[in-house]
C-alpha cells in the first residue's frame, strides 16, 4: 500500500483534500456500463494508492455513482477520507419509464428524472437523499452543480442554504462546480464560498480561468479544485479520434496537443502526466480531480502524480506558443 498523498486545506475551511482526488462519475456508468465488481475494485485501488478525496453527484448515473461510492467506502475510517457531492438536481421517479439515460451520457435505466432545483428546500432535500444513497452520516463538501441558467436562484436561495448548513456544522466546506468561469468568479467575489470545482477551464489547452476566476480566488483565499484536465480526452491521448470537451477535437487543437506531447516526450514525461500536474502550479489550486474508471487507471494516475518532473519542462511548454489562451470563455454543460 502506498502512503497517503499530500493534502491541502480547502479555503479557510477545516476540509482537507488530497492533491490528487478521485472523480466518481465513471462509477455511474458514464458512457458505458461498469460492473459492481469493477466499481468496488477501482475505489479500493484508489485507497491503496493514497487517494482520500472522492467527488460524486446525484447527476452521475441517476444516483448510481453515489450508491457505489458509499458501498466501496463502507467500513473505512470516516475521519480518514473526504467526500464531496453536489446539489441543484433532484431525482424524481418516472412512472412507466423505458430506455436508458444515454441522452445524458450514462448507461443506466431511465427510471428517474433530473429536476433543476436551487431553492433552499431543494438544497436540503438533495443533500438528505445523497446521504441516504451514500450510506454516510455526513459529507464534507457540497457544491452547487452547474447553476449556469439559475444564477439568481443559486445566489439568493441555494447559497444561503449552504451557508447555513456550514454554520450548523452539517458540512465543512461549500462551493460551486461549473465548467465556465464568469459565474464562479462572481461567487468568489460576492459570497463566502470555500472552493470552486472548475472543469476544463484551466488546462494545457484552455487557460481561460486565468482571466478572472483564478486571480480572484487567489486574492480571496478561495481554493480551486481543477477537473476536466484532459479536456475530455485529447490531453490524455491526442490520437486523431480524440475528443475535446466531449466533441471530436478540432484539427488545430489536436495538432497543438500533439505538439505539447512531443515536447513532453523530449523530457521523458507523458503528456497525460503533464496535463494532470499543470493546474497545481497555480497557488489557488488545491487539488486536481481525475475521473477514474478502472484500477489500472487509478494506479497509472497515482504513478504519474508521484513522478519527478525534470527542470525545464514547464518553461519549454510555456515558450512553445502551444498553451491555451487566457481570454474569457463560456462553455455550457
Amino acid at each position: 500500500m502506498s502512503g497517503v498523498l499530500p493534502r491541502a486545506a480547502l479555503g479557510a475551511s477545516t476540509a482537507r483534500v488530497t492533491r490528487l482526488a478521485f472523480g466518481a462519475a465513471c462509477l455511474g456508468n458514464l458512457y458505458e456500463a461498469v460492473s459492481e465488481e469493477q466499481a468496488l475494485a477501482t475505489v479500493d485501488a484508489a485507497w491503496e494508492e493514497g487517494l482520500r478525496t472522492f467527488d460524486v453527484a446525484p447527476h452521475y448515473g441517476l444516483g448510481l455513482a453515489e450508491r457505489r461510492l458509499g458501498a466501496a467506502l463502507r467500513g473505512r475510517p470516516r475521519d480518514h477520507f473526504t467526500v464531496s457531492t453536489k446539489v441543484g438536481r433532484l431525482l424524481e421517479p418516472v412512472s412507466g419509464a423505458q430506455g436508458d439515460d444515454m441522452a445524458h451520457g450514462f448507461a443506466v435505466p431511465a427510471g428517474l428524472r433530473r429536476v433543476w432545483d436551487f431553492s433552499a428546500d431543494g438544497v436540503r432535500r438533495s443533500l438528505e437523499t445523497s446521504l441516504e444513497r451514500l450510506g454516510l452520516d455526513r459529507v464534507d463538501i457540497v457544491y452547487l452543480h452547474d447553476p449556469d441558467d439559475h444564477e439568481r436562484e443559486a445566489l439568493d436561495q441555494a447559497y444561503p442554504a449552504l451557508e447555513r448548513l456550514r454554520g450548523e456544522g452539517v458540512v465543512k466546506a461549500i462551493g460551486v462546480g461549473m465548467n465556465s468561469t464568469a459565474m464562479p468568479a462572481r461567487f468568489v467575489r460576492d459570497t463566502d464560498i470555500d472552493a470552486v470545482l472548475l472543469a476544463g477551464r484551466y488546462t494545457l489547452l484552455d487557460r481561460s480561468g486565468l482571466a478572472d476566476l483564478l486571480p480572484a480566488a487567489h486574492e480571496r483565499g478561495t481554493s480551486v479544485v481543477a477537473g476536466g484536465v484532459f479536456n475530455s480526452g485529447v490531453l490524455a491521448d491526442p490520437r486523431p479520434e480524440a475528443t475535446y470537451d466531449y466533441r471530436p477535437a478540432p484539427r488545430q487543437l489536436l495538432e497543438r496537443a500533439q505538439g505539447l506531447g512531443r515536447i513532453c516526450a523530449e523530457y521523458g514525461v507523458p503528456l497525460r502526466a503533464a496535463a494532470a500536474r499543470f493546474p497545481l502550479g497555480h497557488p489557488a489550486v488545491a487539488a486536481v480531480l481525475l475521473g477514474l474508471r478502472t484500477p489500472a487507471e487509478v494506479r497509472d494516475a497515482a504513478a504519474q502524480f508521484r513522478r519527478p518532473f525534470p527542470g525545464g519542462l514547464w518553461d519549454a511548454l510555456a515558450s512553445s506558443g502551444l498553451l491555451g489562451h487566457t481570454g474569457h470563455r463560456r462553455v455550457t454543460s
